[in-house]
């Protein structure tokens, strides 16, 4: 039974896998696709983005289905997005109907940050569902680093081998297809949505066989219970903790600078006055370390709790962020120190906020409102993450690395003090149990 768990859970965690693949795919084939269609640099930067725009509108967007038709069948229409966008960008011969099906996967990305974790987190055991929740994560760096991986392989293959690049993802995408057909629909949406007490108790009994009845009943209370209302706001005054600490997570996890400088790796890298071979090295050496870190967490997140990560991570990031802020003022980049500084960054980052975001956002809201409440988060996530990595050139330039990284490091000394005074401990509490406890703060 816990096997079949453990499979549903690797399924629908394969919708990160493609988050990953599709969003850093296009890393290695945009050089080519501006030759293909002369672009201009607007055009050339609207190409790059435009499915960063789509993931802002999916993430906005990706409560509505998974509410009104299921998680399931919003995990299909996830899969179908990412099945039509990698085939219709790898035969585009028109530079629009191009856009159309990078924003399309964009939209995929969006709604599956928002409705992956949610569907995990319901049909977890409590005392694995961090670990379980956190396999979307590990899959959205998996993703990363296969399609690097992908990249050069394929890069080999002359001029036109970036539409293999780009085509390639329809084989995961068609796999993640076939395998939803044996997931089943999220017990506490058939109870909660639809009513459907019979097919929710055959999936409750798989998934905790001992004390499915006592849980079961748990959401009979919640759902009578006076507060679980159908016309429930997510801002209503019940809400007001969970939603604070959704905005606060998804804000400092992006002002920490993570995609910054995961999407300027090389640039800073050449900053500190390495060569452009090496600066790519050590951009694969951020890949492997995030990787190999996010791996080490899923073991660590149930046992030790996601707070005592963030407490680790926290205090990791500040000393990183201020040695490489360092290195910066006093212009200090002999051997490789700044190289090392960011490898420990990245693994400090990847162990606690990496691997800890989507199952703290998942865990936090009731079941009345965990979609619109997910939506929240990983809006805020991707909003913020699009404004770092607008402005983080800017920064450089016009402050100087010194101050931004500076800045950066001040950010997670203010995380520190969130985590330390106000961030609750969500391991090994039923959903429900949580919803009780996180009322009273409200």
């Amino acid at each position: 039974m816990k096997n079949k768990v453990f499979f549903w859970s690797i399924t629908v965690a394969l919708g990160g896998f493609l988050f990953g693949f599709d969003t850093a795919v296009i890393s290695g084939a945009e050089q080519s696709i501006q030759k293909y269609w002369s672009l201009d640099g607007f055009e050339h930067g609207l190409t790059v983005s435009i499915a960063l725009i789509g993931t802002i509108l999916g993430s906005m967007l990706g409560s509505i289905p998974s509410e009104r038709l299921g998680r399931k069948n919003t995990l299909i229409l996830i899969a179908v997005l990412y099945l039509f966008s990698s085939l219709g960008t790898a035969l585009a011969t028109n530079w629009y109907v191009f856009l159309v099906f990078r924003f399309l996967g964009g939209i995929g990305v969006g709604a599956s940050s928002v409705t992956a974790p949610v569907y995990i987190s319901e049909i977890s055991p409590a005392a694995s569902r961090g670990k379980l929740v956190a396999l979307f994560q590990f899959n959205i760096v998996f993703g990363i680093l296969i399609s690097y991986l992908s990249n050069y392989l394929i890069g080999q293959g002359g001029e036109s081998s970036w539409r293999w690049m780009l085509g390639v993802q329809t084989f995961p995408s068609l796999l993640f297809l076939v395998m939803l057909r044996f997931v089943p629909e999220s017990p506490r949406w058939l109870m909660i949505r639809k009513g459907d007490f019979q097919q929710a108790e055959k999936t409750f009994r798989v998934i905790n066989p001992q004390g499915f009845e006592k849980e079961m009943e748990m959401i009979r209370k919640d759902m009578q219970n006076s507060f679980a209302t159908a016309g429930e706001t997510l801002f209503s005054r019940k809400n007001r903790f969970p939603v604070f600490l959704a905005i606060a997570f998804a804000v400092f996890n992006q002002v920490s600078g993570i995609n910054a400088i995961i999407y300027y790796a090389p640039r800073i890298f050449e900053m500190t006055g390495l060569g452009k071979q090496s600066a790519l090295l050590s951009s694969v050496g951020i890949g492997l370390v995030n990787f190999i870190f996010t791996l080490l967490a899923l073991n660590f997140i149930d046992r030790f709790g996601r707070r005592t990560l963030m407490l680790i991570g926290s205090v990791g990031l500040i000393a990183t962020l201020g040695l490489v802020s360092r290195a910066f003022y006093l212009n200090d980049f002999s051997g490789l120190a700044v190289t090392v500084f960011l490898l420990v960054y990245i693994a400090f980052f990847a162990f606690s906020q990496g691997a800890v975001i989507w199952v703290f956002i998942s865990e936090i809201f009731p079941n009345q409102v965990r979609a619109k409440g997910q939506t929240l988060g990983s809006m805020t996530h991707w909003v913020m993450a699009a404004v770092i990595a607008f402005v983080f050139p800017m920064l450089t330039e016009n402050l100087g690395g010194g101050n931004t990284f500076l800045f950066f490091c001040i950010m997670m000394v203010l995380q520190l003090i969130f985590v330390w005074k106000i961030m609750p401990e969500t391991k090994g509490k039923s959903l429900e149990q949580l919803e009780g406890s996180l009322i009273m703060h409200s």
